[in-house]
């Protein structure tokens, strides 16, 4: 929704002002676009930490160094998913079976937390056993387990003497975690579904990847279970996604003895500077700032055997596959090992072919059967997905009735919430705390420089950029009022859609004799790295790619706007004060600037987020991942923050939910009501504003 105090916008049409008029930041043939400044700003300070990893891995000289590594960076990466739960029973059933030639595949169903289905079929061969057994994690087909490449695969192992475990992940197959009315997936695009999932995951200090790991840990709970399997012998294999969780699981469960990832490793400095960072499983909060990149899969897996099967034509940068590889291949040597790392690159582009399979199969066989023989994929028979199914209707949430990720995200929320009430904290520490979690660096001092005039009728446009060093510059429109400067308030506007779409709104108050700044922060108007259309970007924003490298680095794009911010605020005379006017997605950081900073004698958020608490419980959100904080529901939600800034004037217009949504006057009531009672509680019931404009 669009703030109502702007709906009338006209000025770029030039019947006041031309568009050049409102441009603050110019850039010369050669020059770095203000639209790729942010993005090269969070790349560079990526390659700080790339820099430093490397360091660390270069000194390892011993086997007890290795070791010792391995312990610190496996904690490490499971604190950045938030930690695992206790394991709960399992409540395996086998729902059906299918004999094949040479082997039977079971239709199982089990739970990898409570009420949360699992669906999977084990492809076991023909035999007493016990097999090995490879847990085999998908990649992004819509049809998870039935994928023809997975099938393939399974049915490879399985006539070559080794169980496979093919399970749906969360949002593909018969895991949908959103239906509609008709039961059908109400999210469109497995990743889309992932990064929705994310969203609610990050508030809660969890993540797509915490939820999909588990599920990988607990599925080799199953395979090891069986009593057909020797739980001794368990590898684990899978392409793109599906490589991306046989990364983490190699590294993280010390079960899986041989590991085979495809199409996935290559290194995130690769990564980050092609395609970009992927869907929200792909993304671990704060895993460049712990210097955990894809190399250190392999490593934390070592010394036991891995083939990394890579493409040449692959998205994922072949050569930073390379890179990865001989990194790790000298760890596997300093460990006298070096036979049990190895690559293929097969002349081929992103996914699972026949070469990856075959190889696949044939180190598995050598270092799970102890046979190394040349295994070669015949003619199979392709099962029809329905065949595979284990729920009667080809969804577990409308078949059974269990716990979504959206679900699981909200209980999580419920908790945090009652805890919070349970044992506020003291207005010092609860803003310490704010700081904590929100401002991991100080406070720029900036460095103004002027950018041009414009001078109209009743006020002047002095344009101006606030800048550190070679950071993103803040680029801003000062509007005087011409003749003496007012003593009053400086009015400063921050919109996620840039200072310039407020222009009318500023020139209007400048022209009444009001001073007035329109700030674009990192990210926001003119250093956007795009133009959201009618108000509305993708889905999850046009800086979704930058809000991932952002939380990449531990340093959400929430909390980097807010140090902008708060030193915008800090160039301002201190006897003069600021009232401060959020809009849309800049509400959230202009509630916790003002209440970081008591230069803001007042403030006023329009059509703003309602709540974070709102966003975990509203499974299809827009432009909320912009927005998120590691954890933050641990210690408070937005209504919190507006309830600490009592008794200054505070005034919250039409509020929004997480998918853009107005509010009705009742919902708005409800959520705000312990706002209402903290300006009650601090005598300044008056100063506290809830407004609702009819439509």
């Amino acid at each position: 929704m669009r703030p109502l105090a702007i709906l009338a916008v006209v000025f770029l049409s030039g019947a006041i002002l031309a568009a050049d008029d409102l441009v603050v930041l110019k850039t010369t043939k050669g020059e770095t676009s203000p639209r790729k400044l942010l993005h090269a700003a969070l790349l560079a300070d990526c390659d700080k930490h790339f820099v430093a990893r490397k360091a660390e891995v270069e000194i390892l000289k011993t086997p007890v160094g290795v070791a010792a590594r391995q312990t610190a960076l496996r904690a490490k990466f499971v604190e950045a998913l938030g930690g695992f739960p206790e394991k709960t029973p399992l409540n395996a059933k086998t729902v059906g079976t299918l004999k094949r030639e040479g082997y039977t595949v079971e239709k199982v169903i089990y739970e990898s937390r409570p009420e949360h289905h699992v669906t999977a079929n084990l492809y076991l061969p023909d035999g007493k056993g016990p097999f090995p057994g490879v847990l085999m994690p998908l990649g992004h087909s819509s049809n998870g387990k039935a994928a023809e490449y997975m099938q393939r695969g399974a049915v490879l192992l399985a006539k070559n003497g080794i169980a496979a475990l093919v399970y749906d992940p969360i949002g593909q197959g018969e895991r949908m975690q959103l239906l509609d009315k008709l039961g059908n997936p109400a999210i469109k695009g497995t990743t889309s579904e992932h990064t929705m999932c994310g969203i609610g995951a990050i508030l809660v200090g969890q993540s797509t990847a915490s939820y999909r790991i588990w599920d990988g840990i607990r599925s080799l709970d199953y395979l090891a279970s069986h009593p057909k399997i020797d739980a001794k012998k368990l590898g684990c294999t899978g392409c793109s996604g599906g490589g991306t969780l046989t990364s983490y699981l190699m590294a993280l469960d010390d079960r899986i003895v041989a590991a085979a990832p495809s199409c996935y490793l290559t290194s995130l400095e690769r990564l980050f500077a092609t395609i970009g960072p992927q869907d929200a499983e792909q993304n671990v909060t704060g895993q460049v700032a712990i210097g955990l990149d894809h190399a250190d899969y392999v490593f934390l897996h070592a010394p036991k055997p891995t083939l990394i099967l890579a493409s040449t034509r692959d998205f994922f940068d072949i050569s930073g596959t390379w890179t990865t590889f001989r990194e790790a291949k000298r760890v596997y040597t300093l460990l006298g090992v070096p036979e049990k790392l190895d690559i293929i690159e097969a002349d081929a582009s992103h996914g699972y072919p026949k070469s990856h399979r075959e190889a696949m199969a044939r180190f598995m066989s050598r270092w799970l059967k102890g046979e190394d023989k040349v295994i070669e994929e015949g003619a199979f028979t392709i099962e029809k997905d329905a065949d595979l199914r284990c729920t009667r209707t080809g969804q577990v949430l409308d078949d059974l009735r269990g716990k979504s990720v959206f679900d699981m995200n909200a209980m999580a929320a419920t908790e945090f919430a009652k805890k919070r009430a349970a044992k506020p904290l003291p207005p010092d520490e609860f803003l310490d705390a704010v700081q904590k979690l929100v401002l991991p660096d100080a406070v720029p001092v900036f460095k103004t420089t002027e950018a041009g005039a414009v001078e109209k009728d009743r006020f002047v446009i002095n344009k101006r950029v606030f800048q550190v060093g070679s950071g993103v510059p803040v680029p801003a429109l000062v509007f005087e009022p011409k003749g003496e400067v007012p003593a009053g308030p400086i009015v400063v506007y921050v919109y996620d859609l840039g200072g310039a779409v407020v222009a009318e709104s500023a020139g209007k108050l400048a022209a009444s004799g009001r001073r007035v700044m329109t700030v674009d922060l990192r990210g926001y108007g003119e250093t956007a790295p795009a133009v959201a259309k009618d108000d509305k970007g993708p889905t999850f924003g046009v800086e979704y790619k930058e809000s991932f490298l952002a939380l990449h680095l531990n340093r959400p794009l929430l909390g980097q706007r807010t140090a902008d911010l708060l030193g915008v605020i800090n160039t301002t005379p201190k006897e003069q004060g600021v009232e401060l006017l959020g809009l849309g997605a800049a509400g959230p950081v202009a509630l916790h600037a003002a209440a970081l900073n008591f230069r803001v004698k007042a403030v006023t958020i329009d059509a703003g987020l309602v709540s974070w608490d709102n966003v975990v419980r509203t499974p299809i959100s827009h432009n909320q991942l912009t927005n998120a904080v590691p954890g933050v529901l641990k210690v408070y939600d937005l209504p919190d923050l507006a309830a600490s800034i009592a008794p200054r004037p505070l005034t919250i217009r039409n509020p929004v939910d997480a998918a853009g949504k107005a509010l009705t006057k009742e919902a708005a009531e409800e959520a705000y009501k312990d706002v209402r009672a903290a300006y009650k509680k601090a005598n300044a019931a008056d100063k506290f504003t809830l407004t609702i404009d009819a439509k």
